[in-house]
């Protein structure tokens, strides 16, 4: 049931992640093409910083992060009179009321919370990619229909949310596309983020010499668990890009690109 439950969490993770990714990089995207400089700065340091660097050390280091500073918090709340040093060294330390989750808490209780750093660490680094997608898309509009939107009389706030807005989507959907092919594929790293997804299970359930399941000894089934998720993955992009090419044709429907066709 866990490796079964597994293929529920990984699509509950790309079902929350990509409209949340989105969201950050909507907010990336126009803070990166905002009139205010230090906005400005904000939103192109977080699409350079986060695109720069290695996704892997992102997804270690966020997690680590969130968690340490949620604990940090609780603990200037709940432990007012704790004389200790939170850094002693390289160790962490908060009182027990601080710690999350709790050590009383039960296990599913640790099991979301595991989920939702991860849903957030996500957010963040693919939210940066996203921002870059949409912040081009943004560019390409035609800078003539902006103009002529402020000559009849609209806002720059009316200009951007039923000018810019409506008509950047189809010049960001392939880069969306790409990136949401991207986050497909970089699910499995929820199980280098503790949470027992479906690389978690096939390598538990495949492996030989099972630590939590000895009592049903077999052979190396490993290769035909992992087929399986490649059969799996493969389906799912397959669908996707179904669903893509529909969507892309849809929003395509009047606009003067290639997708338009004639």
């Amino acid at each position: 049931m866990g490796l079964y439950w597994s293929f529920l969490t990984v699509l509950a993770l790309l079902a929350i992640t990509a409209p949340t990714a989105l969201l950050f990089g909507f907010g990336g995207a126009t803070a990166a093409r905002s009139h205010v400089a230090p906005l400005r700065w904000l939103g192109k340091s977080y699409i350079a910083i986060v695109r720069g660097v290695p996704d892997i050390i992102f997804f270690l280091f966020f997690v680590i992060a969130i968690d340490q500073g949620l604990e940090w918090a609780r603990h200037q709340i709940l432990c007012p009179d704790w004389t200790e040093a939170i850094r002693q060294g390289n160790d962490f330390r908060v009182c027990p009321a601080a710690k999350l989750p709790l050590s009383t808490a039960p296990q599913w209780v640790h099991e979301v919370y595991g989920f939702a750093t991860a849903v957030v660490t996500f957010a963040i680094v693919f939210g940066a990619f996203a921002a870059n997608v949409l912040y081009g898309a943004m560019q390409a509009v035609p800078l003539g229909q902006l103009e002529t939107a402020g000559a009849y009389g609209m806002s720059r706030r009316q200009t951007f949310w039923r000018v810019l807005v409506p008509q950047m989507w189809i010049y960001a959907l392939p880069g969306l596309s790409n990136l949401w092919m991207i986050l497909i594929k970089a699910t499995p790293l929820l199980f280098l983020l503790g949470v027992e997804d479906i690389v978690y299970w096939a390598r538990e359930l495949g492996g030989s010499k099972m630590a939590r399941f000895s009592d049903y000894p077999h052979g190396d089934w490993r290769l035909w668990y992992f087929l399986g998720l490649l059969v799996f993955y493969l389906g799912f992009t397959k669908i996707s890009e179904a669903v893509l090419e529909r969507i892309t044709k849809r929003l395509s429907r009047g606009q003067a690109t290639i997708g338009a066709g004639t």
